[in-house]
């Protein structure tokens, strides 16, 4: 039975993309409490699926901060739509209306 033997604990890689500054002023936090990256993450992972709440409120924060960014970008994106589609249409600087006009 041993050549039967199976991993029944499988493992899954993440792959996190950081700034270099931020990389390294964590890495430099966790290795003065002698701790891993893997292993902070790992126990940040189970505790939120345990649903601990102060990482449910740390998610949450971090929801409403993405759902503000996207706003004020959106809000920013539409504001350019706006002025290009009345610079295109405005008969003084030569756009669509002006085109039109024309015999």
């Amino acid at each position: 039975m041993s050549g039967d033997y199976r991993d029944f604990e499988i493992r899954k890689s993440v792959h996190v993309n950081l700034t270099r500054d931020t990389h390294a002023a964590f890495r430099g936090t966790l290795f003065k409490k002698q701790l891993s990256m893997q292993e902070v993450f790992e126990e940040c992972a189970i505790r939120i699926v345990e649903n601990e709440s102060y990482f449910l409120n740390l998610l949450n924060d971090i929801k409403d901060r993405k759902r503000q960014k996207l706003v004020r970008k959106f809000t920013k994106t539409d504001a350019e739509s706006i002025f290009k589609i009345i610079e295109e249409q405005d008969p003084f600087i030569g756009g669509v209306a002006d085109e039109a006009e024309k015999p």
